[in-house]
């Protein structure tokens, strides 16, 4: 994938659509994936004349690694890419792991709201139990990122190896109890093999983009939801054993400008295959 140099000297992988507009859509993937999980929505953006951008985060493939960072720490990044582009106008959607990004982008001044596709809510908060509702595997995982990076980076080589090689066919494997029976209907064919090859990318290099997402998902994210004044849109399912709807529902209390579209029978992946047209239809709205 193209690379872009930061003013740090860090790199990320950048993807573009290469749509002519000073308007975009910042795309931010799920944990682990890459700037490629993205690309059938490219597509329907380039069709729909508007321009798209995707990243690898720090850590994932070759996007250098960014140690210590915490949710927020992506907006400085972020805004160096789109004054690269001079993009004025942007919308940030996040999927998953990336929805708390979506939102940190809304602290920056050319961004014009955010849509977060069962994003993940807060750790250590009174008001959400975090792991409830996830599969063992999600318990686990969590507990091992609290005891230490030396624990978490064992814990990925010896449970998460498989997902460095998986192909679409293998996939649904991988996940385990992540996933619900709504989404392995969806993670079939062009679309299991888009996911595979994007969770491959990001973890060609290292875990540490999983890593380093692990942890600033357990520690503060940098900002208060309550100051967020841009409009944002939170799509949840209940079939979801990820990212549970109880987090849509905190996010949607915490947030000022929020709006929940909680759809029955939805999963955590089914949003990406189900909705493109209506997530799109929010996206051209903000950007009007």
């Amino acid at each position: 994938m193209p690379q872009f140099k930061l003013r740090s000297g860090r790199e990320l992988e950048v993807l573009d659509n290469g749509v002519e507009s000073s308007s975009a859509i910042v795309f931010h993937h799920g944990t682990p994936a890459s700037a490629s999980l993205w690309s059938q929505w490219f597509t329907y953006a380039a069709e729909n004349g508007i321009r798209a951008i995707s990243y690898s985060r720090a850590g994932y493939g070759t996007s250098d690694r960014d140690y210590g960072r915490s949710i927020v720490s992506v907006n400085k990044d972020i805004a160096e890419v789109l004054d690269s582009k001079s993009i004025t106008k942007f919308v940030a959607i996040g999927w998953s792991g990336g929805g708390p990004h979506a939102l940190a982008n809304t602290l920056l001044e050319n961004n014009v709201g955010a849509i977060t596709l069962a994003g993940v809510g807060a750790y250590g908060v009174d008001d959400l139990d975090f792991l409830e509702g996830m599969a063992q595997e999600n318990y686990d995982e969590f507990g091992a990122s609290l005891a230490g990076e030396d624990v978490i980076q064992k814990w990925f080589v010896e449970n998460a190896t498989p997902f460095k090689s998986a192909g679409g066919a293998e996939i649904r494997e991988a996940f385990g109890g992540l996933i619900s029976e709504a989404d392995k209907k969806s993670m079939e064919g062009t679309f299991a093999d888009v996911i595979a090859a994007a969770i491959r990318s990001g973890l060609a290099v290292s875990f540490d983009g999983w890593v380093d997402d692990d942890v600033a998902f357990t520690k503060p994210w940098g900002f208060d939801l309550a100051s967020i004044k841009k409009p944002v849109k939170i799509w949840q399912g209940d079939q979801d054993f990820m990212v549970p709807h109880a987090h849509s529902y905190w996010l949607k209390k915490h947030i000022p400008t929020a709006e929940l579209t909680f759809i029955p029978g939805q999963g955590h992946v089914t949003l990406l295959v189900d909705y493109t047209d209506k997530v799109f239809a929010q996206a051209k709205e903000l950007l009007a």
